[in-house]
């Protein structure tokens, strides 16, 4: 990540694990969190370095339904704060659960739509 300074870096993780709601998990081994909990940690990961964009290819694959909606929802929160979210996926029923502009590819044609908070209702 090309981080040196040990302080700034503890700053960044605690940061980070509050943004994910994963707090109580920084000294939790990969292998001793949940399939949500490594999306959210993979998701910390992708923020480290702050970026303009986040590239999301099925961050809910293989998870059940309430842990999808919360990574979803972690990324649309994300978005909120400035950063750009594109996410990549064949999850038709989340897509609706979040307002934003969609782009659909079938037949090798790429069409744009928008998601918005009153076409939900």
């Amino acid at each position: 990540t090309g981080w040196k300074d040990k302080t700034k870096m503890k700053i960044r993780v605690d940061e980070l694990l509050h943004i994910t709601g994963l707090e109580t998990k920084g000294h939790k081994m990969p292998h001793q969190l949940s399939g949500g909990e490594q999306q959210r940690v993979g998701v910390a990961r992708a923020l480290i370095n702050q970026p303009e964009l986040i590239i999301a290819d099925e961050p809910t694959g293989n998870l059940d339904p309430e842990s999808s909606e919360g990574i979803l929802g972690l990324l649309n929160e994300i978005s909120r704060l400035g950063t750009s979210i594109l996410v990549a996926t064949h999850n038709y029923r989340m897509i609706s659960l979040f307002p934003g502009t969609v782009y659909h590819l079938s037949q090798g044609k790429c069409i744009r739509s928008e998601i918005s908070d009153a076409s939900l209702e």
